[in-house]
């Protein structure tokens, strides 16, 4: 059986998947109700791993947005 860590990384990755499919950026805070409502301790462990995810991915477009920038501004870097 998965670990509660486990289970919330993975809620907290399918969370933010659909949240950013459908547009709902507080979908994560519904979904926690939800969790809280039989288990604070996953509630609690959801939250931090859809922080740490929303984090990650946001860190991967700063990445991307500044890795595109740079080839825009220097074409012959890009070969």
């Amino acid at each position: 059986m998965a670990t509660i860590q486990e289970m919330a990384a993975q809620l907290a990755e399918e969370c933010v998947a659909v949240q950013d499919e459908i547009g709902d950026s507080s979908l994560f805070v519904k979904l926690a109700d939800i969790i809280g409502a039989s288990s604070q301790t996953l509630e609690e462990e959801f939250l931090g791993a859809v922080r740490t995810q929303l984090a990650f991915n946001k860190g991967r477009m700063y990445l991307a947005d500044k890795l595109e920038e740079h080839q825009k501004t220097n074409p012959l870097d890009a070969e």
